[in-house]
């Protein structure tokens, strides 16, 4: 049974094994299954004669399907260009290029990449 459940959800859930599979681009696929999710949730909600109901499931869908989407995105790049992630420099970028102690501004090395724990 668990198969069965887990073939089902592939087969609807999994953009490599759906018929959107045929769509080149990634980000057109994304959006067809937005404009899915959103019908969806139309129906749903005039079958329980709710709009409330509407709002509650789009919600949950915009979040649902943008969090897989930015998670499959971060994946993909990690996966075709790693070096992303690591910036020349500051590696955080909220971190200041300057501290104060006893009311005198202390310049770091222009060569400290950054980091507590470095």
């Amino acid at each position: 049974m668990t198969k069965v459940v887990y073939d089902t959800w592939q087969s609807v859930m999994n953009h490599e094994r759906n018929p959107l599979r045929h769509i080149p681009d990634l980000n057109t696929r994304h959006m067809v299954m937005q404009v899915l999710a959103w019908m969806w949730c139309i129906i749903f909600s005039m079958y329980f004669s709710s709009m409330w109901m509407f709002g509650i499931t789009a919600t949950a869908h915009v979040f649902l399907i943008g969090a897989i989407a930015l998670t499959v995105a971060t994946f993909e790049t990690a996966k075709r260009k790693p070096k992303f992630f690591i910036k020349k420099g500051y590696h955080t970028p909220s971190r200041s290029r300057y501290m104060y102690y006893k009311g005198k501004r202390i310049k770091y090395d222009d060569n400290d990449i950054g980091g507590e724990h470095e």
